[in-house]
């Protein structure tokens, strides 16, 4: 019985793979924001969210994989698999974003633009912190909380922040370039469903809690 337990992937390595999946969005966040930069560099930064990306499909794969051969997991196995779902719609829409600045070869952004990236990586570092609170749930009860709070305040924020940034896009083009307009509003659109995915997040987690606490 014990070399059978022995083979069994233990139960920690899930909050393990959660946290690794966590640290590709912090870190395609954080390029997405450099590629809201501008300029020369912008196309450099649009692979590093590409490879970032690729990343995180590694782990989401690793734990679909642990899923299926475990005997014992932390919690319900549609729950491991939801929130690993949602994590990886998170950094499929930054690499989506990375391909509408590639695809119309953008190297100038607006200022709300780059608010919107600031909010996704805030939203970023507190998904990674909720992952490694996630192993001690009962412990972690009220901070775990907090960070899904925050997460949800700092989503309402980024509506105001798109709305406003898509009131000045209108404006700046309102009496032609209908194609850049175009454009923006499709970056605009793909930066809000970045937030949209962390909060999506943080009802996940949310919805664990309910259920396991």
């Amino acid at each position: 019985m014990n070399w059978f337990q022995a083979l069994l992937p233990r139960e920690d390595q899930f909050f393990d793979l959660f946290e690794a999946h966590a640290q590709t969005l912090v870190k395609g966040a954080e390029a997405m924001r450099g590629a809201f930069e501008g300029g020369e560099g912008t196309t450099g930064w649009c692979e590093k969210i590409v490879e970032h990306e690729h990343a995180a499909d590694a782990v989401a794969r690793e734990v679909l994989h642990a899923v299926r051969r475990s005997f014992i997991t932390p919690f319900d196995r549609s729950d491991i698999r939801g929130l690993t779902n949602s994590l990886d719609d998170t950094i499929d829409q930054m690499q989506k974003t990375a391909k509408a600045i590639t695809l119309y070869e953008v190297t100038a952004f607006a200022p709300k633009m780059r608010e919107l990236a600031d909010i996704a990586v805030q939203c970023a570092v507190l998904t990674l912190e909720t992952t490694q609170k996630l192993h001690a749930m009962s412990k972690n009860r009220d901070r775990l909380n907090e960070l899904t709070e925050a997460v949800t305040r700092l989503e309402s924020e980024s509506d105001d922040i798109f709305d406003a940034g898509m009131k000045a896009l209108f404006l700046e083009h309102r009496n032609g370039q209908a194609m850049d307009f175009i454009i923006g509003a499709e970056i605009y659109d793909h930066l809000e469903k970045v937030i949209d995915r962390f909060e999506d997040v943080a009802n996940r987690v949310n919805g664990i809690m309910v259920e396991h606490l």
